[in-house]
């Protein structure tokens, strides 16, 4: 069989694992991380039917290329990030790189510090360099944002930090208050600019007990999302000075981001503001409930090792990880889910090292009905499936 066969018959294989999985999900009676993007497109648009005219006049004209409600969506998010402006962008992958072009050209020095693990580098198949001319360095690759005297000793000069807040891939981790303001101190002292990859910075004001005006004024220029924290449709916004977001809107004209109408994606995005938004403290404290029964039920059901990573959660997400292959934890959320009709890990597995495996939990609305007993519990079901462990 030819390497290309082989790789072909692993992806049907993943697929229909993947389709198995979300089966199991939607069939379950009670889902820890239930994600509303999940949901089938009945589902999605009676949603925006029923909120739409609690966030937005109705009768007003439909927008054209980004004017009447994605202007109104700007102007709120600005105003939420305490920035003089704010840009509607599509996805965030094209708001950072006209983000950063900007800058570059502002600076004279196409080089942006950030992270081995931040998303430019890690999902977005080398698109700063490929795409917009930008040359990326990475400060760390600790599973942690970097330091002040790292951003200060770095061996070269860069235009841009850019740094993500929280750091997913390292399991949603955020710096504490005191180190952030000092890292961005760092990089002001050797001319650079400061941008936030924030797409879930909407997540951060519990962990830095800071409302998040304050919290993206540190920064030149604040990207966030509407779909990862506030479930919305997708699309993102840049904030930031206003000189730079007009030069924004240019950029995102050039790079194919402006759409003859976007009011679906705006209206989820304004309801989202509306009703997810608020709720995020709550989530992000639940999550630290959820974590610590996590924590204790795996300890009572005797398993040698396992993570849950921060141990206590930085924001609503967390990482859990368990010494088995991921095809094994995934047969055993799903027989749990099918068997039971209560599912407790409805991420993917993803394996990090032989014999070793991680998933990402997410609370949200439908997380807030688990109790500790009830996660505690749902741990033992699940345990009881992996091999051995009858």
């Amino acid at each position: 069989m030819t390497d290309t066969a082989e790789q072909g018959e692993e992806r049907t294989a993943q697929e229909r694992s993947g389709e198995r999985r979300a089966a199991a999900q939607r069939g379950a009676r009670s889902v820890l991380s239930r994600a509303g993007w999940r949901g089938t497109i009945r589902e999605r648009l009676a949603l925006l039917q029923e909120a739409a005219p609690e966030v937005y006049d109705l009768d007003e004209p439909a927008d054209v290329y980004g004017n009447r409600i994605v202007a109104a969506l700007e102007e709120r998010v600005a105003a939420l990030l305490g920035t003089e402006a704010a840009v509607f962008f599509p996805t965030g992958t094209m708001a950072q790189q006209v983000a950063l072009r900007c800058w570059a050209a502002r600076t004279g020095n196409p080089t942006v510090a950030l992270h081995a693990l931040a998303h430019p580098e890690v999902h977005e198949r080398h698109a700063f360099s490929q795409v917009s001319g930008l040359r990326p360095v990475r400060v760390t690759d600790e599973p942690r944002l970097p330091t002040a005297d790292e951003i200060r000793d770095f061996p070269e000069p860069f235009g841009a930090l850019m740094l993500e807040l929280p750091l997913r891939d390292a399991g949603f981790v955020l710096p504490t208050w005191e180190e952030l303001t000092e890292v961005v101190e760092a990089a002001r002292e050797r001319d650079a600019v400061v941008h936030f990859d924030g797409a879930r910075l909407w997540e951060c004001t519990v962990h830095f007990e800071r409302p998040l005006d304050e919290i993206a004024g540190l920064a030149d220029s604040v990207y966030v999302s509407f779909y990862k924290s506030l479930d919305g449709f997708g699309g993102a916004a840049l904030a930031g000075p206003r000189t730079l977001v007009e030069e924004a809107r240019t950029w995102r004209h050039r790079y194919g981001g402006m759409i003859f109408q976007q009011f679906p994606t705006v209206l989820s995005a304004l309801v989202g503001l509306d009703r997810e938004l608020p709720r995020l403290p709550d989530y992000v404290r639940h999550a630290r409930v959820v974590a610590a029964a996590l924590r204790e039920g795996f300890a009572e059901a005797g398993l040698p090792w396992a993570r849950v990573h921060p141990e206590v959660p930085h924001t609503q997400e967390f990482q859990v990880w368990l010494p088995y292959e991921p095809e094994v934890l995934t047969e055993a959320a799903v027989r749990q889910a099918e068997e039971t009709s209560v599912m407790l890990f409805a991420n993917a597995w993803d394996g990090a090292a032989p014999g070793l495996a991680y998933t990402e939990v997410t609370v949200r609305s439908a997380a807030l009905e688990w109790t500790a007993a009830d996660v505690r519990a749902a741990v033992q079901e699940f345990v009881s499936r992996l091999p051995g462990r009858a």
